[in-house]
């Protein structure tokens, strides 16, 4: 299901009416150029577009939390809340099967990019006053959190 409807994400996104041609690149969004995932757009796109780069980051980020606590049924938030989410023994949110090393190395390397990316891009924004980001530190910040999403749109459970 989660598989169909990232398909069909890119395909919205994607279409112009016919064929989308190079040179119509420039006339795209920076978040369709992107392709920012559509939740990290609703509660980002505005705040980029008025140019509060950094407050449209710290949006991206603080929507993951959120959505990382509801799937989660944990009370924490930020850093603690994403190791304990994506622990390796019982996570509350399993990325994959677990059934090799492999699989655990990725649930475990996971935890540490939703934990990392909560202290180093979101908590700077939601703590510190004039932090001005540029919109390409933005767009890869907003990128990132897109990836953290599909990864979430992707998982195994809950």
């Amino acid at each position: 299901m989660a598989e169909a409807l990232l398909h069909f994400e890119q395909v919205v996104r994607r279409s112009t009416g016919g064929s989308q041609k190079p040179e119509d690149q420039d006339e795209l969004h920076p978040f369709d150029k992107r392709n920012i995932h559509p939740e990290i757009s609703r509660v980002s796109m505005n705040l980029f577009n008025d140019g509060h780069y950094s407050q449209a980051t710290f949006e991206g980020f603080k929507y993951i939390d959120k959505k990382v606590k509801k799937l989660s049924g944990l009370s924490k938030t930020g850093v603690s809340l994403m190791l304990d989410a994506f622990k390796e023994q019982n996570p509350n949110i399993q990325l994959n099967d677990l059934s090799d090393e492999s699989e655990r190395d990725e649930q475990k390397g996971f935890s540490f990019l939703f934990a990392g990316s909560s202290s180093a891009i979101r908590n700077p924004r939601g703590h510190e006053v004039g932090n001005l980001d540029t919109v390409d530190r933005c767009l890869d910040h907003l990128s990132l959190a897109s990836f953290l999403l599909r990864t979430l749109d992707e998982r195994v459970a809950p």
